[in-house]
């Protein structure tokens, strides 16, 4: 999309949502809510991990902020730094010695929250921040607009090559995260193209694990004993190959507070998970292909 859209969020109100200044009141219980607070080294060091080079000096917290903004909608990753802050990653330790329900609950409540401040900052203009398929996107209010959502006709084998070669770019680069996040969306996308190929709409996008199991469940693709036991293997390796690159994605970059569950990869291991998402999204297509003659 533009990048002329982001620059819709370049408003002091959306800095101080964002850093975690801005407090706004649950629906559920009245309690104050607020994103996780960003101390001015925090984010200099987000702006480290996408790549600007800044070093910490006496700016104001909202003028970091603003810097993290510019930067990455200059290098087209907005969406990537919007997914990055409102990942449940970042809210480690705001939500940390609660269960796993209440951590979701609240997690999606403060992520829906401070989207519906930034959607008042936004209003007036026309405009609107979505989120679809993790994907993060300013666009007019009340448009019909789907990005991550993807269209019978742009799936197809050009398609896949020009994803990978694009992350394959970005590890060029140096911009792992990048990658990864081409290669689970590439997955992401196929999966859904050859679910709406069989005349069905999945509801679980945004989790892979459960868009495959839906593909495999379409497609007839479970191992049985009639199969070569090679065959079966390989089969047996998609769902390794699916939960690995989600997880990759989930915790690369800097997953604060994390501690050894931080994952820090090689450029050949972004490419393996580059190379092994490709092959799978193929072999897919070719599944769908077959079944659909």
């Amino acid at each position: 999309m533009s990048k002329e859209n982001y620059k819709l969020l370049k408003r002091r109100r959306i800095y101080d949502i964002l850093d975690g200044d801005e407090h706004f009141v649950s629906k559920i219980d009245g309690r104050e809510l607020s994103m996780p607070y960003l101390s001015g080294p925090r984010i200099v060091q987000i702006l480290n991990t996408f790549g600007d080079p800044v070093e910490y000096g006496s700016l104001s917290r909202w003028m970091y902020v603003e810097e993290l903004l510019d930067y990455c909608i200059e290098k087209d990753r907005a969406s990537d730094a919007l997914s990055y802050l409102f990942s449940l990653e970042q809210f480690v330790d705001a939500l940390r010695g609660l269960s796993p329900d209440e951590i979701a609950i609240q997690h999606e409540e403060i992520v829906n929250g401070a989207v519906e401040l930034i959607n008042g900052e936004l209003y007036f203009g026309g405009h609107e921040l979505r989120v679809c398929g993790g994907i993060y996107v300013v666009v007019d209010r009340g448009s019909a607009l789907k990005v991550a959502t993807p269209s019978i006709s742009a799936i197809d084998r050009n398609y896949v090559r020009d994803i990978a070669d694009r992350a394959q770019a970005d590890i060029d680069k140096g911009e792992f995260d990048s990658a990864t996040t081409k290669a689970r969306t590439l997955l992401e996308e196929v999966f859904i193209y050859v679910i709406e190929q069989k005349g069905e709409k999945s509801s679980e996008t945004g989790d892979i694990g459960k868009l495959y199991k839906h593909v495999k469940s379409l497609y007839g693709m479970h191992g049985d004993a009639s199969m070569d036991r090679r065959v079966n293997m390989l089969l047996s390796g998609l769902e390794k190959i699916v939960s690995a690159v989600s997880e990759m994605r989930n915790k690369n970059g800097d997953a604060h507070g994390l501690g050894s569950s931080r994952l820090n990869i090689a450029d050949y291991h972004a490419r393996l998970a580059v190379n092994a998402a490709t092959n799978m999204a193929d072999f897919i297509l070719s599944v769908a292909d077959h079944a659909n003659r």
